[in-house]
């Protein structure tokens, strides 16, 4: 058994165990000590674990296992706290590019605690009859509902996310107008298999998919969740969307050591 150092972090409630991986020193296969590490009874309690580890040409790594201990697609609130980690370890200061699970991404770091992360491209946004499906770095599922306050997202969203979409799943997001540009986003997320306070690939896919089924026409969208509100900016394509920016704040909770 082994003491391993952790740093907690949270975007807009929706929070992470970090590790500094450069020295390969974490056992990366061990899915059973990453659940638990994550257990909010048993183990230190997140969403989601986020290893910090070296690249060749950019300025990190990001490797991202969900809150089951299985490694996972990208995560974009993920993706901002550990932005905001580089800096706190000396390695960026108000700008980082890192490779992901779908790509490079780039990010601008502010002196207000706010990190903006470019998301990947979405060459392309399906809209059905009431519903909108579209991959952000992760599948996410959009509806609409009238009182997303009320919304049993809990029992509705493992419902759609296991009946709709078989093994593989996908995140579910009710997403409840206010006017103009700002929508109330409640989601269940896949791999968590809960509703999180938050989630960064799943108010980008709110976002855009508000604008293509026309409920917004501006290309910058303010997103309400239970944890804070979150921004996200776009360029729209003739098929898609690109230029996507994602930004909210990212907080340092604590430090600390655990014995794994």
């Amino acid at each position: 058994m082994k003491k391993v150092t952790f740093f907690k972090y949270q975007g807009t409630g929706n929070d992470f165990i970090i590790i500094d991986n450069r020295q390969n020193n974490f056992d990366k296969k061990d899915t059973h000590t990453i659940a638990r590490l994550c257990d909010r009874k048993f183990g230190i309690g997140a969403d989601g674990l986020m290893l910090l580890e070296n690249h060749d040409t950019l300025d990190f790594t990001m490797v991202y296992y969900n809150a089951d201990g299985n490694e996972s697609s990208m995560c974009g609130n993920g993706g901002r706290c550990l932005v905001s980690f580089a800096q706190y370890l000396g390695l960026v200061q108000d700008s980082a590019s890192f490779e992901a699970t779908d790509g490079v991404h780039h990010a601008n770091l502010f002196d207000n605690g706010q990190v903006s992360l470019q998301m990947s491209n979405v060459p392309v946004v399906q809209v059905f009859d009431g519903y909108v499906f579209t991959n952000t770095g992760s599948p996410h599922h959009v509806q609409l509902t009238d009182n997303v306050d009320h919304t049993d997202v809990f029992t509705q969203g493992r419902h759609l996310r296991n009946e709709v979409y078989g093994k593989e799943g996908a995140n579910i997001n009710f997403v409840e107008p206010q006017g103009g540009n700002l929508f109330k986003v409640r989601t269940y997320e896949r791999g968590v298999e809960d509703e999180t306070l938050s989630c960064g690939t799943g108010v980008t896919a709110v976002a855009l998919a508000m604008h293509s089924t026309q409920q917004t026409s501006t290309n910058e969208v303010q997103l309400l969740t239970p944890g804070g509100d979150l921004k996200v900016s776009f360029q729209p394509t003739p098929q898609g969307y690109e230029n996507i920016w994602l930004t909210g704040l990212a907080v340092q909770v604590f430090k600390g050591e655990i014995d794994v």
